[in-house]
């Protein structure tokens, strides 16, 4: 557990992870006959985390059992919340000389508690859906970038990410056919990344 992962800003909990840069952001919702509300963004809390500001906003919608991932982007972190149905999510550590490079931690992201994930520069980030369809919205500190987006197979045997069980999963071929994180180890960032202003 991280002790930065404890902190509360405008209604806004932090919740601790067992890696050290990503954050699972808990808001206040506040719900009665009529509907729910909650703060879905707060640039103050975001300065602790984020060494730059959201300058990209992306919305997918996918069908139960589709996954994505893994994918990054160097230079490239994101705040990222499942808009409608339900994910499992997920980031891997890349940062070459890490302790805890090709480590992996899951979360559930849903339309009920409307937990978000950080995902800091150094990680990539994959997600499956859990529910009939799932719409995913994130924002990005960098423009997405065909010529430097990359990523590695989300069966990846050596990260071992484990899906939920009873989930068949579909990809993409592209996906499918993604290279191992062995085979891209070379070109990955190495820590610390300027991605994340969380202590170690």
């Amino acid at each position: 557990m991280h002790a930065a992962a404890m902190c509360s800003v405008g209604g806004v909990r932090a919740l601790p992870t067992n890696l050290s840069g990503p954050v699972l952001l808990e808001p206040a919702v506040h719900r009665d006959q009529r509907g729910f509300f909650f703060e879905s963004y707060r640039r103050t809390l975001m300065e602790e985390h984020a060494a730059s500001e959201l300058v990209q906003h992306n919305h997918s919608r996918s069908r139960a059992g589709v996954v994505r991932g893994m994918h990054f982007q160097p230079g490239m972190g994101k705040l990222v919340r499942c808009a409608r149905g339900a994910v499992f999510d997920v980031v891997v550590d890349i940062r070459r000389g890490s302790e805890t490079f090709a480590r992996w931690e899951g979360f559930q992201l849903d339309d009920v508690a409307h937990h978000q994930l950080w995902c800091p520069d150094g990680f990539a980030h994959g997600f499956c859906v859990l529910s009939e369809v799932a719409d995913l919205v994130y924002g990005c500190t960098a423009y997405y970038d065909s010529a430097a987006e990359s990523g590695f197979r989300y069966d990846d045997p050596d990260v071992a990410i484990s899906w939920p069980a009873g989930v068949e999963l579909v990809a993409s071929e592209r996906d499918r056919n993604a290279p191992l994180l062995a085979e891209i180890v070379d070109t990955l960032p190495s820590a610390p990344t300027a991605g994340s202003r969380l202590p170690p």
